[in-house]
């Protein structure tokens, strides 16, 4: 049984009341582009909605969980204003409906998580991750400030001295080292992933639906509070970034290197 998605970005399977939610760009390693930004918090909510759904697994196709930004975006953000400011829209709504979705949902990390696919699996209520892989977020030394949810999630789950050292150098973080920060619940091996998560999801699927749901939404008052407190700054400085010289060398950087591919 499936939920209807509007395109094949997003693959969507229900079973025993588990969604399990497929980011479906793996030619890109499943980086979020314009439509796939619009239709994710869009299905989020669907899926909230659905009374038969009552646990998500997230996972991406292919080799990759989510590369986060759409490579081919960084020339256009340095010039394209009203482009930029629809981004950083898009990038609020992306962590809104994560933090306000009630059904728990369950990562699933298949393959590198990085900058906003790392965000989307820390805005995850459980993370199970593979354990041949990582999670990162190189916003700054991609020239931009991580301003779009790493600097909400990950001060809740770890020291800030720790958050400081990853996200100032976005060095790749192994699956143990997640797991032993707080950054994910359990490294498993590539085989077993998509069995533990979704035997996690029903698991939670079969207890009592509203002390499931109220009892997360009471648990993400803490992350709300933190997006109050952060995320309208993070994306106002992260907006600022393509203005500055060092974002138009890497972009520029990125362009040239493409276009040798």
């Amino acid at each position: 049984m499936g939920l209807k998605t509007e395109s094949d970005r997003l693959l969507v399977e229900v079973a025993a009341g588990v969604a399990t939610v497929t980011l479906n760009r793996p030619a890109a390693m499943n980086a979020f582009d314009d439509a796939l930004h619009d239709e994710f918090p869009r299905l989020m909510a669907r899926v909230d909605d659905d009374p038969e759904i009552r646990a998500v697994v997230l996972t991406g196709a292919g080799k990759a969980f989510s590369a986060g930004g759409n490579l081919d975006d960084f020339e256009r953000y340095r010039t394209d204003f009203d482009g930029r400011r629809k981004a950083m829209r898009q990038a609020r709504r992306l962590v809104d409906a994560m933090l306000n979705i009630e059904v728990p949902v369950v990562a699933a990390v298949n393959g590198p998580a990085v900058g906003l696919g790392c965000t989307l699996a820390t805005l995850c209520d459980i993370v199970f991750i593979a354990d041949h892989t990582f999670i990162a977020d190189p916003h700054v030394v991609n020239g931009l400030v991580a301003g779009d949810g790493s600097a909400v999630t990950w001060p809740a789950f770890t020291s800030l001295l720790r958050v400081k050292e990853y996200l100032l150098t976005g060095e790749r973080i192994p699956a143990s080292t997640a797991v032993e920060l707080g950054l994910a619940n359990h490294a498993v091996p590539a085989a077993d992933l998509s069995s533990r998560a979704t035997e996690f999801a029903a698991r939670v699927a079969a207890l009592p639906p509203q002390a499931v749901r109220d009892t997360k939404s009471v648990l993400n008052q803490h992350l709300r509070r933190a997006a109050v407190a952060t995320l309208g700054m993070g994306l106002a400085a992260e907006s600022q970034s393509h203005d500055t010289a060092e974002y138009g060398e890497i972009a520029t950087q990125l362009r040239a290197r493409a276009g040798k591919k």
